[in-house]
């Protein structure tokens, strides 16, 4: 053999060399052997009681039932539909039943399903089940949530069958999106950092997994290395969460923050949509040591630091339109200067929610109305009315304009074919009148 042919040989060996180790490490689940794998769920008898509560707390903090429950059915059965840009997938029942949910598990199954993301038949999960997150879950919290779960009453409740078209059912498929996607990597302390900012990284990235909504993902799925800085999700926007002063929270004191994870709103926001979800069934119950620290490590990231853009002139067409629409609609609520309501009516003025790079979300709630979060400390929630048999393309997309170039705020203009897009896809007739 020559040299060239060897060179050529030798590279393409360490290539397959490298290509077997990386998937050793990625399949690697030797860290679940701290599990049991003899006792099933339906053969264990009652867990301790405070490992119980402590279980239920690390349930809260990942939101599981907000998932594997749907609005009016039975807790933990399953058979909410997840929406993906591939199909949806359905969550499955995660009681104790013996038919259809965890029965014959043990905790070394469910160990590996949550953190490693492999069912107890050996089949691989989709990451809409968040163990790319999950798998910094310790081992203490691993081990208190299985008692929680095992302490389930068991519900009989078979799974829907997901609706995931070609090539994406293929669950194969699913260890090349590990190997590209799946960080097989425990939390690590950062010793640099105090105790509080670890404890926030660790809810954020592992049980709140935050970054399945608010990272941008690439073609397959995958998280981009915009690391909380907003993204689109099933049409809607979850918007930057870190320390940008101008894009993300870093304007917010640490404070409003937790005030905003806790009620669902606070001076400036008023939670509505998914984030609505979260807020009601996960963040509300969370302690104030860890809702202190989720806003410390917030606060800590650098963020988009995006470039400011030049607000809109208020004399352009398009800025006196919307100011026009905006004091015949909106000013009762949201008042003179964009001011809002604390705690009730989203305030505009300086709002990086308002001036996200994307849109969507305030085209949509102008056009179906939404409901604010409901929490024990608001009962009620708000509601936003819907003005899609009101206002005009046109007037909508002037509108939002105007509030996204006032009052500190500066983002490009809408364009009303886009709201008109909006309008079909949420199948909004036209309005019924002419202009404001």
């Amino acid at each position: 053999m020559n040299k060239k042919k060897l060179l050529v040989a030798t590279v393409a060996s360490l290539a397959l060399v490298g290509l077997g180790a990386a998937l050793y490490s990625n399949n690697n689940t030797a860290a679940d052997d701290v599990a049991d794998d003899q006792v099933t769920a339906a053969q264990a008898s009652p867990a301790d009681p405070a490992a119980i509560a402590r279980g239920a707390y690390v349930s809260i903090q990942g939101d599981c039932a907000a998932c594997h429950s749907v609005p009016g059915g039975k807790p933990f059965a399953g058979g909410y539909g997840l929406q993906t840009p591939f199909g949806v997938v359905y969550s499955t029942n995660i009681t104790p039943a013996l038919n259809t949910g965890l029965g014959h598990w043990t905790e070394r199954d469910f160990f590996r399903a949550v953190r490693h993301g492999k069912h107890k038949d050996g089949q691989l999960l989709y990451p809409a089940m968040p163990y790319n997150a999950y798998v910094r879950f310790n081992d203490d919290d691993m081990h208190d949530l299985w008692a929680y779960i095992r302490s389930l009453q068991p519900v009989e409740q078979p799974a829907k069958q997901n609706t995931l078209g070609f090539p994406y059912n293929i669950r194969l498929a699913m260890h090349g999106w590990n190997l590209l996607f799946f960080d097989n990597s425990p939390f690590q302390a950062d010793p640099s950092q105090s105790e509080q900012w670890n404890r926030g990284r660790y809810l954020v990235d592992g049980a709140g997994h935050c970054a399945s909504c608010h990272t941008p993902k690439n073609l397959l799925g995958g998280d981009t290395g915009r690391y909380l800085q907003g993204a689109d999700v099933a049409g809607s926007h979850a918007p930057e969460i870190t320390g940008d002063r101008y894009h993300g929270l870093g304007a917010w004191s640490a404070e409003q923050i937790q005030q905003y994870l806790k009620t669902g709103s606070n001076h400036q926001a008023v939670a509505s949509g998914t984030m609505a979800e979260v807020i009601e069934f996960s963040s509300q119950y969370l302690n104030d040591h860890d809702l202190a620290a989720i806003a410390e490590y917030l606060h800590s990231l650098p963020g988009s630091q995006a470039a400011k853009p030049e607000a809109l002139a208020q004399a352009t067409p398009v800025m006196r339109r919307g100011a026009a629409v905006y004091e015949h609609n909106c000013m009762a609520c949201h008042n003179l200067a964009g001011e809002g309501i604390p705690g009730m009516v989203t305030g505009f003025a300086d709002n990086p929610g308002i001036r996200a790079a994307s849109h969507s979300n305030l085209v949509t709630t102008v056009l179906a109305g939404s409901r604010a979060a409901i929490t024990e400390v608001n009962v009620t929630g708000a509601g936003m009315p819907s003005f899609d048999w009101k206002l005009s393309d046109a007037d909508i997309a002037a509108v939002l304009t105007y509030v996204r170039n006032s009052w500190g705020n500066a983002a490009p203009e809408i364009p009303a074919a886009e709201v008109a897009k909006a309008r079909e896809n949420l199948g909004k007739p036209a309005n019924l009148q002419n202009g404001f």
